[in-house]
């Protein structure tokens, strides 16, 4: 039998704020000048965002001094101090979409073989995989993975190992988890690429319960059919991730979109071949802009990534975390059944795709 997916648990920081909110706070830093304040309302209005959650605190007006100050300053922690609080909260909304996952799939978590973990925003060890294991209970002889700094993309990758997992074990049960806590590396900048970073990331978690057993946990699910990885042509250096002294950085170019535009077309058809194009699709929204290129280059139906959209709008980008988000979303809707095509861009420019079909 093919892995299927058998649940899905979301996880979200407390401190949510509405974008406008988020707008005037970075609009209204020291020193901002006008062509700046006019290019966050541009990126901010454009961003096709209402709310994003935060475990920075004092985004949602309670100043913690290092982050946020209290004068509602934006502070420049070091890179150990963001990643101090990362060692802190990842874990713990890692288990919470992980506890999610195996209540909704009705799965002991004596049943679990396997972990994945996933996430490009900290690092620690010993690391989530392993506090996975301690916070939940399960297996001391659990088998771990973890897929680190792959980006925003890097959840499909994360679907495909526990796929190749259960195909050389058929009795295994693979949790994939991502977390990610991309606000932790937000800073005050006229950079026109980091206010595009900030007018759009925020924090969440999301787990997967992967099995190959008809016999574990709740019937159906979302079958994993096949999974293709595509380098675009250039953008390597359009999307990058690396490492500073007060966080990490993030370039963010304004040819992306463009990008994902003009090669969106040529990767689908590499990895759909034959196949009849579904309906149902699960993009992952790097922005409002994204999606408008993926729906105008697809020529898809509007409503095709209504999912896409709505988890655009209602929490913004978690980064790897995002995908299983909308997942969910189709996961519990009734009315989708049949084929699912699912896209996530990373770093480089890469394109990872996978086809899904959701059963009874």
């Amino acid at each position: 039998m093919p892995a299927r997916i058998s649940s899905i648990g979301t996880a979200l920081p407390e401190t949510s704020v509405p974008q406008q909110d988020l707008r005037a706070f970075f609009a209204d830093q020291p020193d901002v000048s006008r062509l700046t304040r006019r290019l966050i309302g541009a990126a901010f209005d454009a961003a096709g965002i209402e709310t994003r959650h935060t475990v920075l605190t004092g985004l949602g007006g309670s100043p913690d001094g290092e982050f946020i100050g209290e004068d509602a300053t934006l502070l420049t922690p070091g890179t150990g101090t963001r990643n101090d609080l990362y060692r802190d909260a990842a874990p713990r909304l890692a288990a919470q979409a992980a506890r999610r996952a195996l209540a909704e799939g009705e799965i002991s978590p004596s049943q679990i073989s396997h972990v994945v973990t996933v996430s490009c925003t900290g690092f620690f060890a010993p690391g989530l995989d392993y506090r996975l294991i301690r916070d939940l209970g399960l297996p001391e002889t659990v088998e771990r993975s973890h897929l680190g700094f792959m980006g925003c993309a890097a959840a499909l990758p994360g679907l495909r190992l526990a796929s190749q997992i259960t195909d050389s074990r058929s009795e295994a049960v693979v949790l994939v988890v991502c977390v990610e806590l991309c606000s932790l590396h937000i800073r005050d900048t006229a950079d026109a690429e980091q206010i595009v970073a900030a007018s759009v990331f925020a924090d969440g978690a999301a787990a997967a319960v992967v099995t190959a057993d008809d016999a574990v946990g709740r019937s159906g699910g979302i079958m994993l059919e096949r999974f293709t990885t595509a380098l675009t042509s250039d953008g390597e250096s359009d999307m990058v991730w690396t490492i500073g002294d007060h966080g990490f950085n993030m370039t963010l170019s304004a040819e992306v979109p463009r990008i994902i535009g003009r090669e969106i077309r040529a990767a689908v058809d590499r990895f759909l071949g034959d196949a009849e194009p579904p309906s149902t699709w699960a993009v992952h929204p790097g922005g409002r802009s994204v999606l408008d290129r993926v729906e105008a280059g697809l020529a898809l139906e509007p409503s095709a990534l209504d999912s896409s959209r709505a988890v655009l709008r209602e929490h913004g980008n978690m980064s790897s975390a995002t995908i299983l988000f909308i997942l969910r979303r189709l996961l519990e809707d009734p009315a989708v059944s049949g084929p699912i095509a699912a896209l996530a861009f990373g770093p480089g420019l890469t394109v990872e795709s996978a086809l899904m079909h959701k059963s009874g």
